[in-house]
């Protein structure tokens, strides 16, 4: 009984487990996940590039062994699907090894996406921002601008993107706004909608002691409505920088461009370069995460000012 309990005892001092500790985190679960997932690339790109590594291996009548077919899928000049470690590689020698001022640099083609992205960004939340006031105090433009807000984003951006690239295009306006005005659009819609909820979210005794003390509308807004909306703007705008980064590369795409990440992935596209496709896309998906971390940073030093918790 005594031996029991000391054990009891020791187990309980000694604390959890390594594992328990780090699944505690963000940093254990995500690292177990991105592990399982580099496992299942390898293992998808092996039996994605095998037909045509074993294809190669009968027309120059080689024998093969498993490990041989392993090492040359993970190693094939266009593969159908790359492995890890050379989109690791190209993106390293695309960005690092490669002059910034280069038309093969991964750092230049994302400036130029980059800079139609924030400019539609700052425009779309601008916008959208505009409306949600507008919605919010005008019950006419809620009744009538509303349902052409929420109706504006049933159409697909592929369809449109051309058709305002040729518009604009044909009264010589080209570079970078049609393609910001093609992230505006996407955009500035979570940013209308999360204001307005925002906006509205102040409680019904709240506006009334607003009222008592005799503000203003104007005062209202400045010292009520638009401090409560603050944790929905920064919502929203998560969402919208990134989606403003995939309306910038989906108006490269139908325009031939020759500079931005959608002009890496049209070239990729033509000459069959799955690596450098790959590469562009995981490049697209840093860009806006490193954005959205920013977006996170701002709001938090916001919130803090506002006396608000993030």
């Amino acid at each position: 009984m005594t031996s029991n309990t000391a054990s009891l005892t020791t187990g309980s001092l000694a604390g959890p487990s390594l594992w328990t500790r780090m699944m505690s985190g963000h940093a254990g679960p995500v690292s177990v996940i991105l592990l399982g997932f580099i496992v299942l690339w390898y293992i998808g790109a092996v039996f994605m590039n095998a037909p045509t590594q074993i294809d190669r291996y009968n027309r120059a009548d080689q024998t093969w062994t498993t490990s041989q077919l392993i090492e040359d899928t993970w190693s094939q000049e266009r593969p159908i699907l790359p492995a890890p470690h050379q989109v690791i590689a190209e993106m390293y020698q695309t960005i690092f090894a490669t002059k910034i001022t280069s038309k093969r640099s991964l750092v230049y083609h994302s400036w130029v996406t980059l800079s139609s992205t924030l400019l539609g960004f700052g425009i779309g939340t601008l916008l959208g921002i505009i409306l949600a006031v507008g919605i919010v105090h005008v019950m006419t433009l809620e009744k009538s601008l509303m349902p052409w807000v929420i109706s504006s984003q049933t159409i697909p951006i592929l369809a449109i993107a051309p058709m305002v690239i040729v518009v604009l295009g044909a009264i010589g306006i080209k570079g970078l706004v049609p393609k910001a005005i093609i992230s505006t659009y996407l955009c500035f819609f979570p940013v209308t909608i999360s204001m307005v909820k925002g906006l509205r979210s102040p409680q019904v005794i709240q506006l009334d002691l607003m009222r008592t003390y005799n503000a203003s509308k104007w005062q209202t807004f400045w010292q009520l409505r638009l401090p409560s909306a603050m944790p929905y703007l920064f919502a929203s705008l998560k969402v919208a920088i990134a989606i403003s980064l995939v309306g910038a590369i989906i108006g490269e795409l139908p325009t031939g461009a020759q500079a931005g990440l959608g002009a890496r992935l049209l070239a990729g596209s033509y000459y069959g370069q799955t690596i450098q496709i790959w590469s562009a896309l995981f490049t697209a998906a840093f860009l806006a995460a490193i954005m959205v971390v920013i977006v996170g940073w701002c709001e938090r030093r916001v919130l803090a000012r506002m006396g608000v918790g993030a």
